[in-house]
């Protein structure tokens, strides 16, 4: 491990005052929150900066579900969230994607805005025997386009960089039109979570919109029609501590055996948590049949690029959005 300073401010503004930043390589400051993948990446060498500081103990941790909808502070944890009565009833996506994720010992210890933050887990990314990697070593290439690309993302890829996004609950709360609270030097902002992540383009390096000093201070899911009758389908290697393959995240709001309106974002195939408006616009007024639903699931292949091992994913993801949307519209 590479040695550093652990910084501890004395509350939430000096900590923004020390300007540390998340989710790129070249930041010599960056913030720690639960540090279940940070330390990870601080023990294979994959990240090495000067300073660490400690968000522990500054930043809100409740769970608030009410008429206007799901307010997450920033630091409640994985399983909290997950097991929580009113998210389990009014947002269920959102729970089933987070005790489908890790290990109950990474949900106990994880933070909600951690788990936004978390880094891709391209293999290329975290292991440094490999010199090819731009997230990693901004300009030195991505071995993953000419190499083993089965994890890899067929959605908002570039020559730079093709690594899929992690993170099964960007997944849900995209789908769901989740805002996140930002607080920085210049005051707060509410940034729509599908705006958080950037494509790579030729900067891959830069992950999210976060300026230097911001954090994520909380997570808010507006009150939404859909929100109920919602599902997280996880496609996966294995049945635990496994990242998706392809995974879906459908929302919908039905009028008798009809889907009235329809929310869907993918992950395992896109560089960020990917929506799908062209197939939602398809649902709108669709049954539950098998045919109407297989021809919009079809439409989510339109712009995908495979890079060989990872070209079954185009077919995978539009069975998975098949399957949740048969899900979520048989519940009550």
């Amino acid at each position: 491990m590479h040695p550093f300073f652990l910084e501890r401010p004395r509350d939430l503004e000096a900590a923004i005052a020390l300007r540390a930043q998340a989710g790129r390589n070249d930041a010599p400051v960056e913030y720690i929150a639960g540090g279940t993948d940070m330390v990870q990446l601080l023990q294979e060498y994959v990240r090495r900066p000067e300073r660490l500081v400690s968000l522990a103990g500054l930043l809100d941790n409740r769970i608030e579900v009410g008429p206007q909808g799901l307010r997450l502070g920033a630091a409640a944890t994985m399983a909290e969230v997950a097991a929580h009565p009113g998210v389990i009833e009014q947002f269920p996506v959102i729970s089933e994607a987070l005790l489908e994720s890790a290990s109950p010992q990474v949900r106990n210890q994880a933070t909600i805005g951690g788990n936004l933050l978390q880094r891709t887990r391209c293999p290329y990314f975290r292991d440094v025997g490999y010199e090819a990697c731009n997230k990693r070593a901004p300009g030195s290439g991505c071995a993953a386009i000419g190499g083993e690309n089965r994890w890899h993302a067929v959605f908002g890829t570039s020559e730079n960089c093709i690594a899929a996004h992690p993170s099964d609950l960007a997944v849900a709360l995209v789908a769901l039109d989740a805002v996140v609270e930002v607080k920085g030097a210049d005051g707060e902002r509410a940034v729509p979570l599908v705006d958080l992540h950037r494509l790579p383009a030729d900067t891959p390096h830069i992950e999210t919109v976060l300026e230097p000093g911001e954090v994520i201070a909380a997570i808010v899911v507006p009150a939404s029609p859909v929100a109920r009758r919602s599902h997280y389908l996880k496609v996966r290697d294995r049945a635990s501590f496994e990242f998706a393959v392809v995974s879906a995240a459908v929302a919908l709001e039905m009028d008798g055996t009809r889907i009235q309106q329809a929310h869907i974002a993918l992950g395992g195939v896109g560089t960020k948590p990917w929506r799908v408006p062209q197939v939602e616009a398809a649902l709108g007024g669709a049954s539950l049949d098998l045919a109407p639903l297989q021809k919009a699931a079809a439409l989510a292949a339109a712009g995908a690029q495979g890079r060989g091992h990872n070209d079954f994913k185009i077919e995978l993801m539009q069975r998975a959005i098949v399957r949740a949307v048969e899900t979520a519209g048989a519940r009550a």
